[in-house]
Parts: C-alpha cells; sequence; structure tokens
C-alpha cells in the first residue's frame, strides 16, 4: 500500500516538473515586446534555468544522501513554486533571469531523485508512465497560458496561475513526507545492492559511453528547441497569432504525453531499440510535415508527431542503460547522461535563438532535422558497440 500511495505521489511530483517547462516557450512571443528585449533573449532564461538543473544534477547524489529523495523532492517543487511566483511579478527581463536561478536548481533536483528512485524500487513501465506524467504538466502550461493571453492579454497571470498549482504541489509532498521513510526502509538492501562507485574517468573508458552522451545531447536540443522556438516559428514565419500559437504548440506536448502513455503498454512487447527507432522515424515525419508548404494544414499534425515521436526516446534510452553497460554501472552512466541532456538544453536554445535572429527562423525544421541524423547515427554506433561486446557481432 505504502509503495503504490508513493508511486502515486511520485507521479504528481512529475506533473510538477512538467508545468513551468512549457511555459517560456508558448508566452515568449508576448512577453518580449512587454520588457522590452530582442526575441532571441528567451535563449539566455532558458540557458540560466538549464544552468541551474546542471548545477544540481551535479550535486543530486550527495544531496540526497544526506537529506533523503522525500525532502529533496519537496523543498524541489517549493522552490520551483517560488520562482514561478516570481515570474509572475516581474516586469524587466533582469528579474526573470534571477527567478530562472531557483526554477533551475529545483527542477534539476526533482528529475535526478525521481527518476533514479523510480528506476530502483519500480518496474521497466513506470518509466514510460512517469514521464507521461511530465507531459501532462506540459501540456497543460501552455493551455493554462493561452487562456490568460486570449481572456486577460496577460502572461504575468499565467504564471501567478501556475505558481500557485505548484505550492498545492508542495502541500501534498509535506504531508508525504512519512512515505519516503517507510518505502525507503523497505527497499534499503535492494537500492545499496545496485549502488557501485565508479570514477568519472573510467566512465569515457566504457564502449558506447560516448556516443550515449550525444545521444542524449542530441534528444533533448530537440525536444528544448521545438518547445521553446516552436511558437516563436509560428509566429514569425507562418504569421499565427501569438495566443493561438501558444495554443498550437501545446499539441507537440499532448503529442509527447499521450505517446508516452501509449509508450507504457508497448515496451511490454517492443524492445527499447524498437521504441527509440519508431519515436525517430516519427520525428523525421513531423519536420516533414512542417517543411512541406501547405499554408497551416500540415502545422497542426507536425508539431503533434514530432511529439509523439519524442516520447519513448527518453525513457527509453535510460531504461536500456543497464542493458547496455551492465547494472554495476548503470546508476553513475545514468548520471552523466542526464548531465549531457541538460548541457544540450542550456546551450542550443541560445545557440538556435541567436543562429535564428542572424538568418531566419526558416531554418527551425532543418536544423531540428540536422541533430536528429546525427542522433540516429550515434544511436547506430552505440547498438553496434554493445552487440560486438555481448555477442562478437559487428
Amino acid at each position: 500500500m505504502v509503495t503504490v500511495l508513493l508511486l502515486v505521489i511520485i507521479y504528481i511530483s512529475f506533473i510538477s516538473l512538467g508545468l513551468p517547462d512549457s511555459l517560456l516557450g508558448s508566452a515568449w512571443p508576448a512577453m518580449y515586446g512587454s520588457l522590452p528585449v530582442p526575441l532571441h533573449y528567451a535563449g539566455y532564461i532558458a540557458m540560466i534555468i538549464a544552468g541551474g538543473t546542471v548545477i544540481s544534477s551535479i550535486f543530486s547524489a550527495r544531496i540526497i544522501r544526506r537529506f533523503g529523495t522525500g525532502i529533496v523532492t519537496a523543498v524541489s517543487v517549493l522552490m520551483t513554486a517560488a520562482a514561478l511566483t516570481g515570474f509572475s511579478f516581474s516586469h524587466v527581463f533582469i528579474a526573470l533571469c534571477l527567478c530562472a536561478i531557483p526554477l533551475g536548481l529545483g527542477a534539476g533536483s526533482v528529475d535526478v531523485a525521481l527518476n533514479n528512485y523510480v528506476a530502483l524500487h519500480y518496474k521497466a513501465k513506470h518509466m514510460s508512465w512517469l514521464h507521461c506524467f511530465w507531459g501532462i504538466g506540459a501540456s497543460m502550461g501552455p493551455i493554462i497560458m493561452s487562456s490568460f493571453l486570449i481572456h486577460h492579454n496577460s502572461w504575468n497571470l499565467g504564471y501567478r496561475t501556475i505558481g500557485v498549482i505548484q505550492w498545492c504541489l508542495v502541500i501534498v509532498l509535506f504531508i508525504a513526507l512519512p512515505l519516503w521513510g517507510k518505502n525507503t526502509v523497505q527497499n534499503a538492501q535492494k537500492q545499496e545492492a545496485q549502488h557501485r562507485a565508479i570514477k568519472f574517468s573510467e566512465l569515457f573508458r566504457i564502449a558506447g559511453v560516448k556516443q550515449i552522451l550525444v545521444t542524449f545531447f542530441c534528444y533533448c536540443t530537440i525536444e528544448t528547441i521545438t518547445g521553446l522556438w516552436g511558437s516563436s516559428y509560428l509566429v514569425t514565419v507562418r504569421n499565427i497569432s501569438p495566443k493561438i500559437s501558444a495554443q498550437w504548440i501545446a499539441l507537440y506536448y499532448i503529442g509527447i504525453t499521450s505517446g508516452r502513455f501509449i509508450s507504457g503498454f508497448l515496451t511490454m512487447k517492443f524492445n527499447n531499440r524498437h521504441m527509440i527507432r519508431f519515436g525517430q522515424a516519427l520525428i523525421a515525419c513531423g519536420i516533414i510535415a512542417l517543411l512541406l508548404p501547405f499554408d497551416t494544414i500540415l502545422l497542426l499534425p507536425g508539431f503533434f508527431i514530432i511529439g509523439l515521436g519524442c516520447a519513448p526516446i527518453f525513457p527509453s534510452l535510460l531504461h536500456a542503460t543497464p542493458e547496455n553497460f551492465g547494472a554495476e554501472h548503470s546508476q553513475a552512466i545514468i548520471g552523466v547522461q542526464m548531465a549531457s541532456a541538460y548541457i544540450g538544453t542550456t546551450l542550443m536554445p541560445p545557440f538556435f535563438g541567436r543562429l535564428a535572429s542572424l538568418i531566419d527562423f526558416n531554418i527551425f525544421p532543418v536544423f531540428i532535422g540536422i541533430i536528429l541524423i546525427v542522433k540516429i547515427i550515434m544511436v547506430e554506433l552505440l547498438n553496434k558497440k554493445v552487440d560486438f561486446i555481448k555477442y562478437g557481432v559487428r
């Protein structure tokens, strides 16, 4: 009973992780003019948020050992709630940058703590469903924001509403703290058995690690740039209004959410490699839909299909770690995988924003297409290395 209740709490926590992730991209076309700053400045805020996740992920293992997963999760969500409330009262760019610091630090700690906890204590199908609940939060964000943009012409109220939801989740998490202690005692021996310390320098000598790090970097580049800059692409290139584009980009996150729910069932029949390849093929189809010159008829399904393709990739990559590198190395490698993912979300959004402002936002689908090709190459190289080590097959 404790395990089931705690799983519900973890799912709710991942909703809170997803809620803020999609807000900036959907609101930015309406925000930047009122600050006022150039369009590409959204990349700097995203860089600060993602940089915070890198820092918190590096130190999260030490902090979790000191305070426990429950405390770290509750305090981290509290930080994101406070940051979102700060966003809602901000009217200058520097204030947004300052609020982005605790937002990133809190989000990174929640992500690492809960992914590790579920990997240790729950079955593989829950990994896909866990990230499905992230998608629920990420889908709700643009819907809530677009409602306040349409009816109140206020992005501040949109952020404030999300902040209130986060504060409600904080209360639930603090009430549920005793559940973590009970479940940790029940699973302490299992957790200890799966932990193996390994030097950071040793990781890069393991076959396939370099390829998997590039893979995570590329995947998060695609996911983040699509979510952050997709709305700006619709506004500047396809002449969609900011209010409507915020609704349309929600389809991207709905694709991720529904795809991860379905993926939880598909993983019972298909292995991780199949799920990853299927996801990559769907992303390619979505990019092609955006490139076709048919006004707006394919824009809606295009973003939805890209989200649907993203859905199985991240959970499947995480779940494949013990299979690819051995259970004794999985915990350490998951840590550097998450760090590489966060580096992608830190560096690439401002890079693309600046590149698009210098060239044209027409490069949006081409850019994510190139990143997808690099990712596909890295995944296949990784598979060849793993097969050679396991079976001697090239």
